[in-house]
């Protein structure tokens, strides 16, 4: 989302700060404002800000003691020192302690705007330096979605429609199926979509250590603690968190989830501030909530809560004519270096008619293992798993109570196709793998007729 960059100013001059808020708030900063060292601390335990402006010369605490607290809080917040007459040295002293630049009184505000951006854009890049190393210690961003079958067409419609929205969604759907990527394109196609996503398997942490990585833990909070965490809800402030299999979630989880949800705020472990964050929430779930909510085993004011627009992502066996574009994609992505491998028809037909219990995930598997062992440049039946092999749906459903052979599983593919592309000869060879020519061959084998080909 496209927000404003948040400054604290911290000055105990009131006509001072007066002036430059209502100059910092005309050059398009969110500006809040602080009449010491004690506030500020306060303030910065409370939310997140981008940068902070801090007077070095206050009575009470001093601008070094304040930035020392600050570093300790929020060690990815930026603050710009403002020096006065003799101040310099405390200002050079505040640098050595992680102060991003200091500007002296009084300084020309074209300056102090160029230096505020600056020290944001640094605070920006360490945010996503954070989650960057985050998202590629559980395997990185996901990406678009593969097929064209009017059941996921229905998905990703539905999804450009809630995207712009701030309301919370729940992606339900069997294991395997995508609901990240469902996930990642309300995200991309919603006004956050310059900020972070960020992505939590509720199902692999204890509940402390999760409690710790969605909110976060101060030092010395428990065994092990020596430095302040923040938490994900933090590092996806102005973006989105993934919540995958909240169904899993301990009633303790809930109970904070739900307050989060509600406020818009949070304390971290060990903390006794409220910290407030502007993070939008996608859940997702493979269990029927309604059931875990009727069995106690799930909070329904949660429920409700995260169930503001549900989206339900069909399984891979209702819609199968995305097999072979998602096939085909899997391909490629595992060839990387190794030469590029193609998918017989056989092959594919007994791919298309397979009921995909473990879904696209299943699918992806199915295919790296194939490219990894077929021995030759093209798939073929024979690659693939015994249990695909043998209780494909193709394999029994061209004549009744009996078997169908391969000839006539692929003459089916061949048909199927004919009718998806209108009767476009040069389209099916492309979605077969093989030239024209090959598949005029195959074509008059299976005395499949123009007319068939037209229909």
């Amino acid at each position: 989302m496209s927000k404003s960059i948040r400054v604290l100013f911290v000055d105990d001059d009131p006509g001072f700060r007066q002036l430059l808020d209502r100059e910092l708030v005309s050059m398009g900063f969110e500006v809040q404002v602080a009449d010491g060292g004690a506030r500020a601390l306060e303030l910065v335990a409370q939310r997140d800000f981008d940068v902070v402006l801090l007077d070095v010369r206050m009575g009470g605490l001093d601008g070094v003691q304040v930035l020392e607290g600050i570093k300790a809080e929020s060690p990815l917040t930026e603050v710009v020192m403002l020096t006065g007459h003799g101040t310099v040295d405390a200002a050079v002293h505040s640098m050595k302690l992680g102060a991003y630049d200091f500007l002296s009184k009084p300084c020309q505000l074209d300056v102090l705007q160029s230096v505020l951006r600056k020290a944001h854009e640094k605070s920006r890049l360490a945010r996503e330096n954070l989650l960057l190393k985050r998202q590629i210690a559980g395997g990185g961003v996901p990406g678009e979605f593969i097929g064209r079958s009017p059941k996921l067409m229905a998905v990703l419609d539905l999804v450009r429609r809630v995207a712009p929205s701030e309301s919370t969604v729940l992606v339900e759907g069997p294991s395997g199926v995508g609901k990240e990527l469902v996930a990642a394109a309300v995200h991309r196609h919603s006004d956050r979509a310059k900020g972070p996503f960020v992505v939590v398997d509720c199902t692999t942490l204890q509940e402390e250590l999760l409690h710790s990585e969605l909110f976060g833990h101060e030092r010395g909070a428990f065994t092990g603690a020596t430095a302040l965490k923040p938490g994900l809800f933090e590092v996806a402030d102005n973006g989105t968190l993934f919540l995958d299999e909240i169904g899993e979630l301990t009633p303790v989880l809930q109970t904070k989830l739900l307050r989060v949800l509600e406020s818009g705020s949070f304390r971290r472990l060990g903390g006794v501030k409220d910290i407030r964050v502007d993070t939008r929430v996608v859940a997702a779930t493979n269990r029927d909530l309604r059931k875990a909510v009727a069995t106690g085993a799930f909070r329904e004011d949660l429920y409700y809560r995260i169930n503001v627009v549900s989206i339900r992502v069909p399984p891979l066996n209702e819609r199968s004519e995305d097999v072979p574009l998602l096939a085909q994609h899997f391909v490629v992505r595992s060839a990387r270096a190794r030469p590029a491998k193609a998918v017989s028809p056989e092959a594919m037909a007994l791919l298309v008619a397979y009921h995909w219990p473990g879904n696209v995930r299943e699918l992806q598997n199915i295919i790296e293992r194939a490219v990894l062992l077929c021995p030759g440049d093209t798939i073929e039946p024979g690659d693939l798993p015994s249990n695909i092999r043998l209780t494909s749906r193709a394999l029994s459903g061209t004549r009744a109570g009996a078997h169908a052979t391969l000839e006539e599983v692929e003459r089916n593919y061949i048909l199927a196709l004919l009718a998806e592309f209108g009767g476009n000869r040069k389209a099916v060879a492309g979605a077969l793998g093989v030239t024209e020519r090959t598949l005029y061959r195959k074509l008059s084998r299976h005395r499949i007729s123009s007319a068939a080909q037209a229909d």
